[in-house]
């Protein structure tokens, strides 16, 4: 069954420019149209399309129109996207975050599959993967041409249709299709790499729209035997009984499905490099699992291999030499006392400033955190008086009422036509039975507070019904409640957080791509040997910090360690991404182990998963701190603008325009 997937039009500037071109820019190569004088010798453009566009967030204000061409150069066909520049670009988005995107001269050797996505309403988009695993943010063709463009790639390279599904196109596929076949992943959700994370972000000006064309013959070489994305070529084989041995944590989204299913597919293949396992595993580690010990059929890397030294390490010592603090040490918990010395007589907030950097370095005492948190979540506004706040509280509980009555009314007979609505049921009742029911909170038959638990996650299915409910939400509702204890509040407290971290369920995986690949720039940023590791040995997807993303390191540490690790975060004191420096952090902290014992990518997601409950959480906060310092406008800028937890202004958009994966 097609998937529905909707589009607001009625206020999208990108899309009334579309009306108005129309499609007089299509070009193919029937028309045996000779390279212009601003492509190489020897290219020719088969294929060119304006309009066609790249949505790092939700809103149309940040969207990045450009052209998609593509080129023959001998028997070698390449693809290219560049953002407009100049005039037709969109003046909210820096030039230096379009370069983040642009897509430069990629040979289809290095392409394996395309998948092609028609919505009910809206666009067509595609979505390319690279041999590698990595793949392109979605492509939206606001003019048509998805057809042609994939007919114009049948003429110059080998594309086959999955024999499963429809939509997905093989490239240069000359294996049995059905032991290629990519029909059972989502790969709108594929991690995005924007114009690789391998390579440095370019700061020079980019040409102005006159020289639209000048900018493609720079991005395009002609030497197209090699490619940012070029990695060891090694075989590509499928065993079921991998897919078989997965274990599944119901427990996430199906963010985390389309994870274990790449990672299992793309990724857990024979290498070719210097160093082999007599007996490769047989058994995959799901990216939520992180319970089974070491394999001992695994062959011992000798530990004696040398490391690259921490680029960092020159650095801390001259930071010493200038007195910084290298990440400055925790603090005792804000307690009741200090916390009325930043009130005024009427309640209001004397100094957020203040109070969110004191709660960062040192966390809130948990009787307190009932109060604090819901002016960190957004639900009380700092400046608000302790009689606002009791106003608005009863007005929110009498919404919540209202909102929750909307489920609470449906009959029976009404269920049995509502499809929607019976397996939201179904799935969130699944979910709060299994959630933190080691606490007490939550422990035993008929919990009332499980079943608050499953009252609020429907309520908000209605409240937000573009995304309604995935996995993993419980897992963030649950530390809400068991602070706030309080149904109406604890659901405007979740539903204030789901703004920010709603994007990591989206359909599309938007949220998500950018988070993974915001990660990828940090490290290359801050630990270029570590990268250039990771990049040698198929690492760049980063998909082993995906739970770490996905729910915010609620599985790493004890819960105690997350809610404060949640605190220090909803500050937003030097960072609303302070999160991806943590990633980074716990990577440079084991960078050691990982490249010294040589860790592929299995090994070192099983290494990643198996840290939970290991990891020290104040070192952890402290080199994060100093990192995200020692990154400072480098840092900041190698993060595409809207990635969460970032709160986009609301320009009166759908904020999911897409419908749950399981409906």
């Amino acid at each position: 069954m097609q998937e529905a997937e909707l589009h607001d039009l009625s206020d999208d500037a990108d899309y009334a420019a579309s009306q108005l071109q129309g499609s007089t820019s299509f070009s193919r190569s029937g028309s045996s149209k000779k390279s212009s004088s601003s492509e190489p010798d020897g290219a020719e453009i088969v294929y060119s399309k304006d309009n066609v566009t790249i949505h790092p967030t939700q809103y149309a204000s940040e969207r990045i129109s450009g052209r998609l061409k593509l080129i023959k150069q001998g028997s070698s066909l390449f693809m290219t996207w560049i953002p407009y520049q100049g005039q037709r670009s969109n003046a909210r988005v820096s030039e230096k975050d379009k370069n983040l995107y642009t897509i430069r001269a990629v040979p289809f050797t290095d392409v394996r599959s395309i998948r092609r996505h028609t919505p009910t309403l809206g666009w067509q988009y595609i979505i390319v993967v690279l041999s590698s695993g990595l793949a392109f943010p979605p492509l939206y063709f606001y003019n048509g041409g998805v057809r042609e463009f994939l007919a114009t790639i049948k003429q110059h390279a080998f594309l086959v249709r999955s024999a499963d599904d429809a939509n997905v196109f093989l490239v240069n596929d000359f294996q049995d299709p059905l032991q290629r076949t990519f029909s059972s992943l989502e790969l709108p959700m594929a991690v995005s790499v924007a114009n690789g994370p391998s390579t440095s972000v370019s700061v020079s000006e980019p040409p102005s729209n006159g020289n639209q064309e000048k900018a493609d013959q720079s991005n395009f070489d002609g030497r197209g035997a090699t490619s940012q994305y070029n990695g060891r070529q090694r075989s590509k084989t499928h065993d079921p009984a991998r897919d078989l041995s997965i274990h599944v944590l119901e427990k996430f989204s199906l963010v985390t499905k389309f994870a274990r299913d790449t990672t299992s597919q793309l990724f857990r293949e024979s290498h070719s490099d210097g160093f082999s396992y007599n007996d490769r595993r047989h058994h995959n580690q799901s990216l939520l699992d992180y319970s089974h010990k070491a394999s001992d059929d695994e062959q011992k890397v000798p530990d004696e291999i040398p490391v690259p030294s921490d680029p960092l390490e020159v650095k801390l010592d001259e930071f010493d030499k200038l007195s910084l603090v290298w990440g400055k040490p925790r603090q005792p918990p804000l307690g009741s006392e200090e916390w009325a010395t930043f009130l005024d007589s009427e309640g209001r907030i004397l100094d957020s400033k203040a109070l969110r950097k004191r709660i960062f370095y040192g966390g809130i005492e948990h009787s307190l955190r009932k109060e604090v948190w819901p002016f960190l979540l957004g639900y009380h506004a700092y400046d608000s008086t302790s009689a606002e706040r009791e106003y608005l509280m009863s007005i929110k509980k009498s919404e919540y009422e209202t909102i929750k009555q909307q489920w609470q009314s449906i009959s029976p007979e009404q269920a049995k036509r509502f499809t929607k609505f019976r397996e939201r049921k179904g799935l969130i009742e699944k979910d709060v039975v299994r959630t933190d029911r080691s606490l007490s909170f939550y422990d035993g038959d008929d919990n009332p507070n499980v079943n608050l638990l499953r009252d609020i996650l429907l309520t908000y299915s209605f409240y937000n019904f573009d995304l309604g409910y995935c996995q993993g939400m419980s897992d963030l509702l649950s530390p809400i409640l068991f602070v706030l204890k309080d149904e109406a509040e604890s659901f405007w407290c979740f539903a204030a957080l789901m703004e920010r971290l709603g994007p990591n369920f989206n359909r599309d995986q938007n949220g998500m791509h950018t988070q993974l690949f915001a990660i990828s720039k940090l490290v290359e940023l801050l630990d270029s040997p570590l990268h250039n590791y990771f990049k040698q040995n198929d690492c760049l997807n980063y998909f082993f910090c995906f739970r770490w993303v996905l729910i915010q390191f609620k599985r790493e540490f004890e819960y105690e360690k997350t809610m404060r690790l949640w605190e220090v975060l909803w500050t937003h004191h030097l960072s609303e991404h302070l999160h991806l420096y943590v990633c980074v952090a716990i990577l440079k902290r084991y960078r050691k182990k990982i490249m010294g014992e040589q860790m592929d990518f299995d090994t070192l997601l099983k290494f990643i998963n198996e840290l939970s409950g290991q990891i020290d959480l104040d070192v952890t906060l402290r080199d994060a701190e100093a990192l995200c310092i020692c990154a400072g406008e480098n840092g900041a800028a190698s993060i595409p603008p809207g990635t969460p937890p970032s709160l986009p202004i609301d320009n009166g958009l759908l904020l999911y325009p897409q419908q749950d994966d399981i409906l």
